[in-house]
């Protein structure tokens, strides 16, 4: 073999011949470039010069281009080819996995559709690509289905229909598919890309009911006592003061400005959130 893959004979076929055997593949399987054609000189002969190489596999093009990629991010990573039959793997291995991965999955969701397009150049059937890092899709995928079931509770106690947030076509199919056996609610998607979003219907909603966005805080109708992280406005027993100086609205410990108008009115408003929940439970809703 002739130092990087170039190989020369009398005749570009037999260059080729040669090349093709020392690398020991079919000519199918080769990549090729003539450099010189073979010609005759009035003294000698110029000898034919090609390049042989084996073609790279749709999921080495593919793989090849994210590490190029992570070069250029200066993400120190390297990515490794997991499956290449029925569907194209490749898995990021990297110890900044943040970067990678990107809020709720965005930067890995753009690293694999990019490399799905590489992937499939030349290609006359499209060949899925799918690109994880850290067992980050499983994980996310998990957290989804236990998000469904959250809230399709939710939505059958309120009896109203819920909605979340915009979310890509794959995830919105695992809540499609994690709910698809519930008899008490059922799923669509509405709204237009890139902000279609799922709302849960339950069988008892109004058919009026616009519905809530899950984990949405619901003013009182009165203006008062609204919820901000769970908590009222103001605190029990505050005392506040109108423009003119006189107190309102709270305890009064004594003249009778404050006496005739500090009558205490209570508001209840209602949390419409995940009560139960911890902060951390919410961050992929």
């Amino acid at each position: 073999m002739e130092e990087n893959n170039v190989f020369t004979a009398k005749t570009v076929d037999a260059a080729i011949e040669e090349g093709l055997a020392a690398l020991g593949i079919t000519l199918d399987e080769a990549e090729i470039v003539v450099l010189e054609e073979g010609k005759k000189k009035l003294f000698g002969s110029v000898k034919a010069k090609v390049q042989v190489k084996k073609k790279s596999s749709d999921a080495k093009r593919a793989a090849d281009f994210i590490d190029g990629l992570m070069e250029i991010l200066k993400i120190s990573a390297v990515s490794e080819i997991t499956d290449e039959n029925e569907n194209i793997k490749i898995d990021i291995k990297t110890t900044n996995s943040s970067r990678v991965i990107g809020k709720r999955g965005d930067v890995l969701d753009a690293i694999q559709c990019i490399a799905g397009a590489v992937a499939n150049i030349g290609r006359e059937e499209y060949k899925k690509v799918v690109v994880d890092c850290e067992n980050y899709r499983a994980q996310r995928e998990e957290t989804l289905k236990s998000l469904a079931e959250k809230l399709a509770k939710k939505a059958v106690e309120k009896g109203r229909k819920m909605t979340l947030e915009p979310m890509n076509p794959y995830e919105r199919r695992i809540i499609h598919s994690a709910l698809a056996d519930n008899t008490e609610v059922k799923t669509v998607s509405e709204g237009k890309e890139p902000m279609r979003y799922i709302a849960v219907i339950p069988n008892n909603a109004n058919p009026n009911d616009r519905g809530l966005k899950y984990g949405e805080r619901k003013p009182d109708r009165r203006g008062g006592g609204r919820f901000h992280d769970g908590k009222r406005d103001g605190k029990r027993g505050e005392r506040s003061f109108d423009k003119r100086g006189g107190s309102r609205g709270g305890r009064h410990s004594g003249g009778n400005g404050g006496a005739k108008r500090g009558k205490k009115e209570i508001y209840f408003g209602t949390f419409l959130g995940n009560s139960g929940a911890k902060p951390e439970d919410n961050k992929d809703e």
